[in-house]
């Protein structure tokens, strides 16, 4: 790691860390049952833009999650800025997109945990713009199963109020970030068994409703898509690398 990543790091740590429990006073349930070492998914509900620097400044250990590429390719002095924000946190720059751009995202991320690290993913592929939960993605089961790490289910709640879709600038709101018992997704097969993909998932995002309290959709969270992206969905209606994660 360079050490100006390094150097990034320690000061969110240092700094943005407590600057946000400050003003924020986030409430924080079931730190204990995020393993302290080796690797883990950290499986969250998605509300708001913040979801992601929430779960990884208040996790217990650093955690890795996946951000557009534009946050790390600005010029001049808000580009640096972004760059150490983003890069301290945790963030790993990715391209939006389904196919290639997608597995590409995640593999970054099963690279991370064969490291040992914490990995952040969103199972529902985007943001919940009306506060359901929706059927999850089944990227976070081939990640598991591949990679053998557990999944512990995030929910996260207010966080929608902090930073409502379309606003630039947080607003103070009261936040709850609950972290459940890790889930070991072996049992259900291998990662190449799309059956076992989906039964995993599906186990994880009943853990994760468990703790949000959210309402089932029952259905995926597509965003707009073209008329060729709408056919390969139902094409390829399992496909783990289809709206895995959402670089916000």
């Amino acid at each position: 790691m360079p050490g100006s990543t390094k150097f990034a790091t320690v000061l969110s740590r240092a700094v943005v860390t407590p600057l946000a429990r400050m003003l924020w006073r986030p409430k924080i349930i079931g730190r204990r049952n995020v393993p302290k070492r080796g690797p883990v998914i950290l499986a969250s509900n998605h509300r708001s833009f913040i979801d992601s620097p929430a779960i990884t400044l208040m996790a217990p250990r650093k955690v890795a999650f996946l951000a557009k590429q534009e946050y790390f390719t600005g010029t001049g002095f808000r580009g640096a800025v972004s760059r150490a924000f983003f890069g301290g946190i945790g963030a790993i720059g990715v391209e939006r997109g389904a196919g290639a751009a997608a597995q590409q995202a995640l593999d970054l991320g099963l690279a991370r945990l064969d490291e040992g690290e914490a990995f952040a993913i969103y199972p529902e592929g985007t943001r919940s713009l009306d506060g359901r939960i929706y059927k999850g993605r089944t990227g976070v089961a081939w990640l598991a199963l591949t990679s053998g790490a557990p999944v512990v289910p995030v929910a996260l709640t207010g966080t929608q109020d902090v930073q409502p879709v379309g606003s630039k600038l947080p607003k103070l709101a009261k936040v709850t970030i609950e972290f459940g018992k890790p889930i070991d997704l072996s049992s259900f097969g291998e990662a190449s068994s799309g059956r076992a993909r989906r039964h995993a998932t599906d186990a994880v995002m009943a853990a994760i409703q468990e703790l949000s309290g959210q309402e089932p959709a029952n259905t995926y969270n597509n965003p707009p898509a073209t008329i060729v992206e709408r056919v390969r969905r139902v094409l390829q209606p399992d496909d783990p690398t289809a709206a895995a994660v959402d670089p916000d």
